[in-house]
């Protein structure tokens, strides 16, 4: 029953031109690396502002290991939770304005910790349409009835509220395929005039956006009930924390099973985030080299039918179809430019893009050659 189960999945996906395969990047972190002899510039990394590939942050690491050890040894409520750790969360409390930090091994961890310890069977979860699958897999697994306002629509979302009590309303602040902002001051607005609250997981935005790099949040002056981070983008390395009240902070202590049963987090790797955490706040030159691509990237493709322009270092090209989508992809990479074709399930059919992501270690020259091959092949084979 299974093994029949699984090759026809297998062969349905694989049909469709769906399927996906891991492929060995050595130096995938890098804004350059090979693969098969060949040299690739790398826009598929979502390090946005180059600090997967610091030495100073590697460093920090490996001091952290001098001092820490490898592992933590143990969840965070048993012997698992070190000064590193709470110095990694009262950095983020201070810089990103909220009492408590609690920390996870990912933000998928996170996403689902939040919804399946808070919510409860009366409780309604109100979601954007686009949120990550971690939210929307977290929402249906829950014991709350789940709604979803269309994307960005805060009237749509207001509509909804007016007809339900009790009500948590969770957004993305950079939505990872489209690389566009949520509205958040909308959101945030209809939101607590509801009385409910609100939970922005700002994954592609801490660090990028807002007054040195506090995300989208700060970018719109809102503050969430709960603010999801994700230290697997900006920050350069991996893990997660919630930010929130202390209260909420202490429930999620309790309740949170992600975080309870789970092994901590190494207390190296906490140091390293401590510095990266830094070098964010600190480092505006990051910040001021992704806006310079940005210009550079739109005005040379702004004409071109497929482009998307967005505040942020997601940028997609829409091709349409999967087959469009993977000639653009083979092309881009023949010219020495590493891309991702984005298909279905992860987008809706007919709606097939390459995502491109800038970094802070690319340069100039490096986004003119991408343009331009985009360019050509958009030409040559009419897309759009």
């Amino acid at each position: 029953m299974f093994s029949h189960r699984i090759d026809a999945a297998l062969e349905a996906r694989k049909s469709a031109a769906l399927d996906r395969k891991l492929t060995v990047i050595d130096a995938g972190n890098q804004p350059v690396f090979s693969f098969e002899d060949t040299c690739y510039t790398n826009f598929s990394s979502n390090d946005y502002m180059g600090l997967a590939s610091s030495k100073e942050l590697s460093k920090a690491w490996q001091e952290g290991i001098d001092k820490y050890g490898a592992g933590s040894g143990a969840s965070p409520l048993v012997t698992g939770f070190s000064a590193a750790h709470r110095r990694l969360e009262d950095t983020l409390c201070d810089w990103l304005g909220f009492d408590r930090a609690i920390l996870f091994s990912s933000g998928f961890s996170a996403n689902q910790a939040v919804l399946f310890s808070l919510l409860e069977k009366h409780d309604v979860l109100v979601q954007d349409k686009l949120n990550h699958a971690s939210l929307m897999e977290a929402g249906i697994l829950s014991p709350a009835s789940m709604k979803r306002f269309k994307h960005n629509d805060t009237q749509h979302l207001n509509e909804i509220l007016t007809k339900e009590q009790q009500s948590l309303v969770v957004t993305e602040g950079v939505f990872s395929m489209d690389g566009d902002l949520a509205p958040l001051s909308g959101i945030a607005k209809v939101t607590s005039q509801s009385g409910n609250w609100l939970m922005v997981d700002d994954a592609h935005g801490v660090g990028v956006l807002g007054e040195n790099g506090a995300g989208s949040c700060d970018e719109a002056n809102v503050k969430p009930q709960i603010l999801v981070v994700t230290f697997g983008k900006a920050f350069g390395l991996s893990g997660a924390a919630v930010l929130c009240s202390a209260r909420l902070g202490d429930y999620l202590s309790q309740f949170a099973r992600h975080h309870v049963y789970s092994t901590a987090m190494p207390p190296s790797q906490a140091h390293a985030l401590t510095h990266a955490s830094l070098m964010l706040q600190n480092q505006q030159w990051r910040r001021d080299q992704l806006m310079s691509l940005y210009e550079t990237y739109n005005s040379a493709l702004s004409t071109v039918p497929g482009f998307v322009e967005t505040q942020t270092p997601i940028k997609p090209f829409i091709c349409g179809d999967v087959n469009r989508t993977l000639a653009l992809t083979n092309s881009l990479k023949k010219a020495g430019h590493w891309v991702t074709a984005i298909r279905p399930p992860t987008v809706p059919k007919q709606s097939c893009r390459i995502r491109i992501t800038l970094t802070a270690n690319h340069t100039t020259e490096q986004i003119n050659n991408l343009v331009n091959s985009i360019i050509h092949f958009s030409e040559k084979n009419h897309t759009g």
